[in-house]
């Protein structure tokens, strides 16, 4: 696409387009530079220049596309193969590159992306002299810039190829910011300083970087966060291999009397909810253990359809320390979400209990309506117990719902959950190994943005930070220069001396402190506005509403919700602060040996910053899998729902536009997953062109 135009105005002209335009803008500003010092007169007081996705180096751009977009030049032959970079004349104007970077269901300009800007402009070789910085419009991180000598280079977040067209606003911001010659705004300044420790910058993701901000105290990055920084004590001696010598006997499991319980456990109908609810529902509390009086509380409901035909999902979500309820249930994938009033409920149509029967579980102990009369349960807890609760509570489960016993049966999961799903899958065949009882019928388990290695995925966070324009070119430098991730500390590179542990320190402080207030879960997502609500409107499944988690909580606390979901009287949080005390660095292990033996898949949104899916990919790669199926698009809806690549024993797939928690951004495209994965297909390849 070409789209030149000149502005004019009583100070002058300044030439600017898109596109290809990155030839015909700095080629006319070359010639009447040229043409104004031939004659000796200012014919023309040309001011600057903007040119936005622009086409100004053959060899970056190849450099910059992905592959698709590589081969597809290849076929075009009228497009010349030089540079405009001699036209560049940064000494004689100043010139402003302006980038998309990604629009809100995760599209990017595949022709001309961003790093075929950089590429070109670091081939300049020029100074910095204003470092990268975030820039904000209404409280809203705008996009990123970097002052060079009389060039700067600005990127558009949210926006596609023609910038203006995607963010109407912030497109006006930077366009006034170029004629004014100034930077874009930042709240802070780009030149400020502030003493930024690691510490305080997890504190500033836990508080700050989470759309679903159910309070400063609990959410699920927040609490991964937490359990990173643990990493720096030295590990307790329970941080041992889940099969320890204590299980290599298969000791007891407890099974209490069910008997009348699932009745019991029948939710009538949930306060608010629409008419014409068509399934059963049930929730309630499994005893995992009687001494401490342990108890795990469950969400269930069926299939509207053909409920006996249809497999058992157990939902897992992460933190570690936060709610299936709150999170799964209620924001992603069950089949109510709640409406901006907090008291009332709207159909989810891309609800998982249309293709299986969901269990949701709130795990361990101290996690929402979950509870221990054993005080010691809160502070004593890590992913042996939580493995072992989860394991007794599905015993006892499936004698209160002894229907599902021989039912197929999956485990699912996200985020921190990459640890609860493997281990318990693990157990749970390890368990049926040994006892030669096939009391669980375990089929697979699907693993979502999951943290599964902490090295990987501390790596495969900040280059996506850096691939993704949320990073200085610089501070990407310093930390490949300083910082391995593979040591336990993940700080020192080569050793744990002084100078690189404090200079891998500077370079992380300064990848957080640089990619400014924005939401961590989805990279592109709006952060959450509670005036901006209208006060009595519904919620659309298809609009995400990142205040959402404020709605959740406000319902799960009201007295008469409660009630009907047989809850104790408790004040409800999504994420619960308990006390981690084991996690083992990696479940990579315990994945490779469920690939030889079950259904596994590993998902990813792909605009999560926090378990991108850089880490994904990573962390897949070590396996050294031979690839069965190669990597191709999936289609949802006559859309690109995501791509996926299939490996003997493990699928990879990512879901398109669709940030940490998959189904809340991308309900349609993420039921379309997982009816594959239960299906034990690839999801769908039918093309509609």
């Amino acid at each position: 696409m070409v789209k030149p135009c000149i502005e004019m105005n009583t100070h002058g002209i300044r030439p600017k387009g898109e596109g290809y335009a990155g030839h015909y803008v700095p080629q006319l500003a070359h010639t009447i530079l040229q043409n104004n010092q031939h004659t000796n007169q200012t014919i023309i007081n040309q001011k600057g220049i903007a040119i936005g996705n622009a086409y100004i180096d053959f060899e970056t751009i190849m450099r910059g596309a992905d592959l698709l977009i590589k081969q597809m030049m290849l076929l075009v032959t009228c497009m010349p193969m030089k540079s405009m970079l001699p036209y560049a004349i940064p000494h004689q104007l100043p010139l402003t590159l302006y980038a998309k970077l990604v629009n809100r269901i995760g599209d990017t300009d595949g022709a001309l992306p961003l790093s075929c800007s950089k590429y070109a402009i670091n081939k300049l070789g020029m100074p910095i002299k204003t470092a990268w910085y975030p820039w904000y419009i209404h409280g809203e991180v705008g996009g990123y810039a970097v002052g060079y000598q009389n060039l700067t280079f600005v990127t558009v977040r949210g926006a596609g190829h023609s910038v203006p067209s995607y963010q109407q606003a912030w497109a006006l911001v930077l366009f006034s910011s170029f004629l004014n010659g100034k930077l874009p705004p930042s709240a802070r300044g780009p030149e400020a300083t502030m003493k930024v420790t690691i510490k305080y910058l997890l504190l500033v993701l836990s508080c700050c970087f989470t759309t679903f901000l159910i309070s400063c105290k609990g959410n699920q990055i927040g609490n991964l966060n937490r359990l990173i920084e643990s990493r720096k004590s030295p590990h307790p001696e329970s941080w041992a291999l889940l099969n320890d010598q204590e299980d290599s006997n298969n000791p007891p499991v407890y099974v209490g009397s069910q008997k009348g319980m699932m009745q019991s456990d029948k939710i009538n109908a949930l306060p608010g909810q629409p008419e014409g609810v068509d399934f059963d529902q049930y929730a309630g509390y499994v005893t995992v253990d009687p001494i401490a009086d342990r108890a795990l509380f469950y969400y269930f409901v069926e299939s509207p359809q053909n409920s006996s035909d249809k497999p058992l999902v157990l939902w897992l979500i992460g933190g570690p320390g936060c709610s299936s309820l709150g999170y799964g249930a209620m924001l992603e994938l069950g089949p109510f979400r709640v409406n901006n009033d907090g008291k009332t409920l709207y159909r989810n149509e891309y609800a998982w209990n249309k293709v299986a029967n969901v269990i949701f579980l709130e795990s361990p102990a101290g996690v929402g309506f979950s509870y221990s009369n054993d005080s010691s349960d809160y502070t004593k807890v890590g992913d042996k117990r939580t493995t072992k609760d989860s394991y007794v509570f599905l015993i006892n489960w499936l004698e209160r719902f002894p229907q599902y016993k021989r039912r197929d049966f999956f485990i699912t999961g996200e985020s921190y959950a990459g640890h609860y799903v493997p281990q318990l899958a693990y157990y749970i065949l390890s368990r049926k190994k040994n006892t030669n009882q096939t009391v669980i019928n375990l089929k697979g388990i699907a693993i979502g943005n999951a943290w599964i290695d902490d090295a990987i995925c501390m790596k495969g966070m900040f280059d996506y930070l850096w691939t993704h324009a949320l990073n200085s070119d610089e501070t990407n430098e310093g930390i490949k220069k300083y910082c391995n991730f593979d040591s336990e500390d993940s700080v020192s590179k080569k050793g744990d001396g002084d100078d690189n542990t404090i200079q891998c320190g500077k370079y992380l402080s300064q990848g957080l402190r640089e990619m400014g207030f924005i939401d961590l879960y989805d990279i592109y997502a709006p952060q959450c506005n509670l005036s901006a609500i209208k006060p009595g409107s519904n919620g659309n499944i298809m609009n995400f509403d990142p205040c959402t988690g404020f709605h959740v909580k406000s319902y799960l606390n009201l007295a008469k919700v409660q009630a009907a979901f047989h809850a104790k009287a408790t004040k409800w949080s999504g994420c619960s602060s308990v006390g981690w005390t084991d996690s083992p660095m990696s479940v990579l292990p315990e994945i490779r040996n469920l690939s030889r033996e079950i259904r596994v898949w590993i998902y990813s949104g792909d605009t999560d910053g926090r378990v991108p899916v850089t880490s994904s990919r990573y962390a897949i790669k070590t396996l050294e899998l031979p690839v069965e199926t190669a990597w191709r698009p999936w289609y949802s809806n006559s859309e690109v729902g995501g791509y996926v690549v299939g490996y003997k024993g493990v699928v990879f797939t990512t879901v398109r536009g669709a940030g940490h928690t998959v189904p809340s951004y991308q309900p349609e495209r993420a039921l379309t997953m997982i009816t594959s994965f239960l299906h034990g297909k690839l999801p769908p390849d039918v093309s509609p062109f």
